[in-house]
């Protein structure tokens, strides 16, 4: 059916959106294809629905060729699975949680782990039954504190879920791998720049995680590649080398110094090295203790937690967090260190953290043997050649130090790249988490009980539509891949000659029998109007019909080069449908 710019639900907009921050939010928004109804609520309208539905398409295509089966489960759920795997309280306030009449609890789900092993369970129970691959296509529900980006961070989106359940590992691998190759030939069939990296698998829980990041300036996530191998990873995924153990005999005594106004480890280095003589101090000779607390999920008490990293480097938040998964963290505030008056702002050391039973937390650079300059513990001092192993003991190690540009890359090829991106899917090899909260077992062939194995692999659909298009704009509108345009050809009328409207119907019905989506603008707008909005849709062909057809030739632009070729009219639908199958 052709689609006529005359009835199609559609306005387009010349400014952009006083809430837009990022090129996707501002042209899906302009474009007509998406409408804000509340912070991170959006209603689809027609052409973003033709998006969406593609793209949802190409995904059950990719899902159905591994041999996954798709089945729908509901968005509200009950709270007791999710109480049972701990994931009620883990989640925190991202989710959204009600009552119903009864008072009996529920939640609008943001994943569905639970429920799918919860599925499983009351319709499997040989080996004969495994492996299976199930997914779903459907709205998912978290409470962003901060919903930002459009359609990029919502609290509603659409999301594919699918989930393997196996007997053993051997087999998890075998269907992760799977979801792998389908992610890869998916996202390739989008037209997609991307990256696999090593992620974390936070409250989802498990083992072996990638996620998927389309490669954007704009991207949430920062993730890093080593500029001599293929070593990627998501910043908080990323494992700090340890250097060589030191010799402790190597170092004088400790010595505490007064070194008055020395909050920073700036003014602490100048004011060492205004002291020392011949000795020279960096920041990187300094440890930052940086004080936290946390908070164990369902728990009322905050546990304080110190964090040593080195002077030159700040705590990265996001590292800490993922390290710290799933408890609850925060910086302490005034009433935390007047409540603890052994904690000395700008001067605390490790040792009044081990006299007062603080957790202490460090850096991996923190080995055996090495010597710092750090808090004294008391205003205007600290103590030089601190050794750690002979002065202090951590009580372990934490990856919370910010990963900088020019560090050295974990697998020891050259050295790390930053860049930054969409996280469109992650990987999951969960293992036994969800099936031991459900009890999910299979009888063995020996007649024993076996605990399956399950991976997660989640695709966000919707937020896919704004990473293409955070991918494929230019300075006029939106610029789609085939796969996920909303038409094939755009035809305008550029001009109110009826020699023109009835060429371009006549091309456009051509075109629709032979199965090429078709938009034709036949609105009374002027040739200028229809030629922006052409180019602010974006689909991939745009065809002219106009002043040319005198001559017997019609326009066809190639939205994504800008390439102009005059093609006879008599064969336009053959080089077009040519265009949209090749």
């Amino acid at each position: 059916m052709i689609t006529r710019m005359s009835t199609l639900f559609l306005r387009t907009l010349r400014e952009d959106p006083a809430d837009a921050e990022v090129p996707s939010h501002r042209l899906l928004v302009r474009a007509g294809y998406v409408r804000r109804v509340a912070p991170g609520i959006y209603s689809w309208l027609p052409l973003g629905l033709r998006v969406l539905r593609n793209i949802e398409r190409a995904v059950r295509e990719e899902m159905d060729a591994i041999g996954a089966q798709e089945i729908h489960l509901p968005a509200l759920l009950p709270k007791e699975p999710y109480e049972a795997t701990g994931r009620w309280t883990e989640y925190g306030p991202n989710m959204f949680r009600l009552k119903d009449r009864k008072q009996a609890d529920y939640l609008l789900g943001p994943t569905h782990e639970e429920l799918f092993a919860q599925t499983v369970k009351g319709e499997y129970n040989s080996y004969r039954d495994f492996p299976v691959i199930l997914y779903q296509i459907q709205t998912k529900y978290r409470d962003e504190e901060r919903p930002r980006a459009g359609i990029l961070r919502g609290r509603e989106f659409v999301m594919k879920d699918s989930y393997s359940f196996d007997l053993d590992d051997e087999q998890l691998l075998s269907s992760y791998r799977l979801h792998r190759e389908a992610y890869v030939r998916l996202f390739d069939r989008l037209e997609l720049d991307y990256t696999v990296v090593s992620a974390t698998s936070g409250a989802m829980g498990g083992s072996a995680s990638e996620e998927f990041l389309a490669e954007c300036a704009t991207g949430e996530d920062t993730f890093v590649r080593s500029s001599e191998s293929d070593y990627a990873a998501n910043v908080e995924a990323v494992t700090t080398p340890a250097p060589p153990e030191g010799r402790i005999e190597d170092h004088p005594p400790a010595e505490v110094h007064h070194t008055p106004d020395t909050p920073t480890i700036e003014t602490l280095v100048d004011f060492l090295n205004s002291e020392s003589g011949e000795r020279t101090f960096t920041a990187a000779d300094t440890l930052k203790n940086v004080l936290v607390k946390t908070r164990a999920p369902g728990s009322a008490e905050w546990e304080l937690l110190a964090v040593g990293v080195p002077g030159d480097r700040e705590v990265d938040m996001k590292r800490l967090e993922a390290a710290l998964e799933p408890s609850e963290v925060a910086l302490l505030d005034d009433a935390d260190f007047e409540a603890n008056p052994f904690l000395v702002k700008g001067y605390v050391g490790p040792l009044a953290l081990r006299d007062n039973g603080v957790r202490y937390l460090v850096d991996p650079r923190v080995v055996r043997g090495t010597a710092w300059a750090t808090g004294a513990d008391k205003p205007d001092h600290h103590v030089v050649d601190l050794v750690c192993g002979r002065d202090f003991t951590p009580d372990g190690t934490i990856e919370a130090a910010e990963v900088r540009e020019g560090d050295p890359s974990p697998d020891g090829s050259g050295v790390l790249r930053s860049a930054r991106g969409i996280e469109i899917g992650h990987i999951f090899q969960l293992g036994r988490k969800y099936t031991d909260a459900v009890s999910l077992d299979a009888l063995g062939q020996d007649g024993k009980p076996k605990r399956v194995t399950m991976g997660s692999y989640g695709i966000g659909v919707s937020r896919l539509v704004a990473a293409i298009a955070e991918q494929h704009h230019d300075e006029l509108g939106l610029v789609w891949p085939k796969e996920a345009a909303p038409a094939d050809v755009h035809v305008v009328i550029a001009g109110k000659d009826e020699n023109l409207a009835g060429e371009a119907e006549r091309i456009s019905t051509e075109l629709d029998n032979a199965g090429v989506r078709v938009i034709l603008d036949d609105r009374n707008a002027s040739p200028g109007v229809k030629f922006a909005d052409a180019e602010l849709v974006g689909v991939p062909t745009i065809l002219v019909v106009g002043k040319g057809l005198v001559n017997g030739v019609v326009e066809v632009k190639d939205r994504a080069s800008g390439e102009r070729t005059e093609v006879a009219a008599d064969r336009i639908v053959g080089h077009l449908v040519g265009l949209v199958r090749g």
